[in-house]
């Protein structure tokens, strides 16, 4: 006991110091020495110890009142045995003290006030939209259900002309404490209030809309715009268009997952826009002026003579734009050649006269083969 030092000094507040001052004594210190507030600090770990040690006597009638009369020794826990009198001090929940003060700000017995301003919950959505909306941006209805803050009773869930009461039980905190006798000593822990089930408040008029919960469901359409170059699966969120907040808490954000739908032509690398295109075995080998779909429209394309099945070319500034503005990717077509089918007599005879005229100079890729294969 000669080492502690005097719990007044702790607090550094005078013998005589009032509740209140004892209180405002306390916050100040527990901030300033808090763990969360100083990780790793040893010293300011035992500090906050000795300061809610300090509180604990003192903030007791009785306690303090030992301790002002015997000094630490009219609180040990051997203090008055066998005259009903425990003097054990809780270390078990210092996160419940410093919560019941601070509305759980810090670590440890963190909650919060049932009574605070709270963030309503968001809405998830999902839409389907077509790849060429994807591309350029749409605007898209959104029916929604949603809690919203009841008209009559503007939230507090009574009826007009009435207020809610502050919970007698846990003066409006939603939590009580219970004290329970351990070997270890005697351990506080909160839990919620069961006269005002953890609400912190009590409501003897409920309003006839909302039965008292302060919000209604109601179905709500709302006009989303998707931005140009949106991807399959990206979220965009409405700001406030989500349920409502409580106690004049800001409502939620309606989050909106987009779907595209496929594209018989086309298909997406990011930015680009690949598709693939027929060719005749004429075009390729002669050249031609192909006309290639796009996103934007049909283009021309000189397709130049000698073109392999399997070429890919590029149409810049055909892509998908960017979301952010800048610029478009590229569209990629790749073209392949397709074999004729049902040939008449005449054309099968000039196709074998053709092909009789052709050399092994005229086939890079069958010269290359068959090298490969000799060796």
């Amino acid at each position: 006991m000669a080492d502690k030092r005097d719990y007044y000094e702790v607090l550094g507040i005078a013998k005589g110091a009032s509740e209140d001052e004892i209180k405002k004594a306390y916050k100040k210190m527990a901030r300033k020495y808090h763990p969360d507030l100083n990780p790793g600090d040893k010293e300011a770990e035992e500090k906050f110890k000795e300061v809610n040690e300090a509180y604990e006597v003192l903030s007791d009638t009785n306690k303090k009142a030992r301790y002002d009369q015997y000094g630490h020794a009219g609180v040990d826990p051997n203090f008055g045995a066998g005259a009903g009198f425990d003097g054990s001090f809780d270390f078990g929940d210092l996160g419940d003290i410093f919560g019941s003060f601070f509305g759980g700000g810090f670590g440890g017995g963190r909650r919060t006030n049932p009574n605070a301003p709270q963030r309503g919950e968001s809405i998830r959505q999902s839409i389907a939209i077509s790849f060429e909306e994807a591309a350029f941006g749409c605007e898209k209805e959104v029916v929604v259900d949603r809690m919203e803050e009841c008209g009559t009773c503007h939230g507090n869930g009574c009826a007009p002309g009435t207020t809610p009461e502050i919970c007698p039980d846990c003066h409006g905190s939603g939590q009580v404490q219970v004290r329970r006798q351990t070997p270890m000593g005697v351990f506080a822990t909160s839990s919620p209030c069961p006269k005002c089930g953890g609400k912190g408040k009590i409501i003897h008029q409920p309003c006839k809309d909302c039965h008292g919960t302060g919000v209604v469901r109601k179905r709500k359409t709302i006009q989303a715009s998707i931005p140009a170059g949106i991807d399959n699966g990206q979220t965009i969120s409405i700001r406030g268009q989500g349920h409502a907040g409580k106690n004049g808490g800001p409502a939620g954000d309606l989050l909106i997952t987009i779907t595209i739908r496929p594209h018989e032509l086309f298909r997406r690398e990011g930015t680009s826009v690949l598709c693939e295109a027929p060719i005749t075995f004429a075009q390729a080998v002669l050249g031609a002026e192909l006309e290639i779909p796009t996103i934007d429209g049909k283009v021309k394309y000189d397709l130049p003579e000698g073109t392999q099945s399997g070429t890919t070319f590029r149409l810049k500034g055909k892509g998908i734009p960017s979301i952010n503005g800048r610029g478009r990717g590229d569209q990629y077509v790749t073209v392949y050649i397709e074999t004729p089918k049902n040939l008449n007599k005449e054309q099968k005879e000039a196709l074998k006269k053709f092909a009789d005229t052709m050399g092994d100079n005229n086939y890079e890729e069958r010269k290359k083969f068959f090298k490969k294969f000799k060796k």
